[in-house]
């Protein structure tokens, strides 16, 4: 390590600040110094703080923050605090007093001239005021009327008609959205008689093809339970001749 000079700055250690640095170190607490002057070979700058190891006599072995040795430095080399002591303020000179300028004479005052009485200018005379300009208003446009909520119209309304299998026919309407009411029985004549009124061939076709089937198989039925009647009543004819 390069030598370090030996001169003795200002708030280095004192001999007091070594006896309480080993007082410190008696009773096992930490006893903190800081470098005065920087350290380059150990990249350590001015103020760095080091705990104190050992002191003997104005030597003071030290490791300093970053370094894992331990170093002699001299009680010069090191002060008690991070930063440098303020340096008293040097008394400034006293200045001298200032010596009192000579009297002067007093100054001759010539004698006033009355100056002339100045003419009064003559005030104008106020103008009259221009007429103000008549203020035009502008008539504020009339308050539209507030539009008229529209009358919600009834639902619409769906008529359903339905042949069943044995000829039985009902309506069920339904209004809007809502559920199908309860189906309503109709006799097919009338379904007949409303569709034609309608006046839609398609429509008078379809019920017409269910009524007709619907009376073939009515009249097939009606023929066979004649045939059958007929049946029933020659064989109580020939039950009744058979008796005495």
């Amino acid at each position: 390590m390069p030598p370090r000079r030996r001169s003795t700055p200002t708030g280095s250690l004192t001999p007091e600040n070594l006896e309480s640095l080993a007082h410190a170190l008696a009773e096992g607490k930490r006893a903190t110094v800081y470098l005065i002057e920087p350290t380059p070979s150990l990249a350590l700058p001015e103020g760095t703080s080091a705990k104190v190891v050992s002191i003997d006599g104005n030597t003071v072995t030290i490791r300093p923050k970053g370094v894992d040795d331990e170093l002699p430095f001299e009680a010069d080399e090191l002060r008690i605090t991070r930063n440098p002591p303020a340096s008293p303020a040097k008394p400034s000179a006293a200045k001298p007093a200032a010596s009192k300028p000579a009297s002067r004479p007093a100054a001759k005052v010539a004698p006033r001239v009355a100056s002339p009485t100045p003419t009064p200018t003559p005030t104008p005379s106020p103008t009259a005021p221009a007429p103000a300009a008549p203020a035009v208003v502008t008539p504020s446009p009339a308050p539209k009327p507030a539009a008229r909520k529209a009358r919600k119209g009834p639902d619409s309304v769906s008529v359903t008609i339905h042949a069943g299998v044995d000829n039985d026919w009902s309506v069920t309407v339904t209004h809007g959205a809502r559920r199908p009411g309860k189906a309503q029985p109709v006799s097919p004549e009338s379904v007949s008689r409303a569709v034609k009124e309608l006046g839609d061939d398609s429509a008078v076709q379809a019920v017409e093809a269910v009524i007709t089937h619907a009376r073939e198989e009515a009249s097939q039925r009606v023929a066979e339970l004649r045939r059958q009647l007929e049946e029933a009543q020659s064989m109580l004819a020939a039950l009744d001749g058979e008796n005495p």
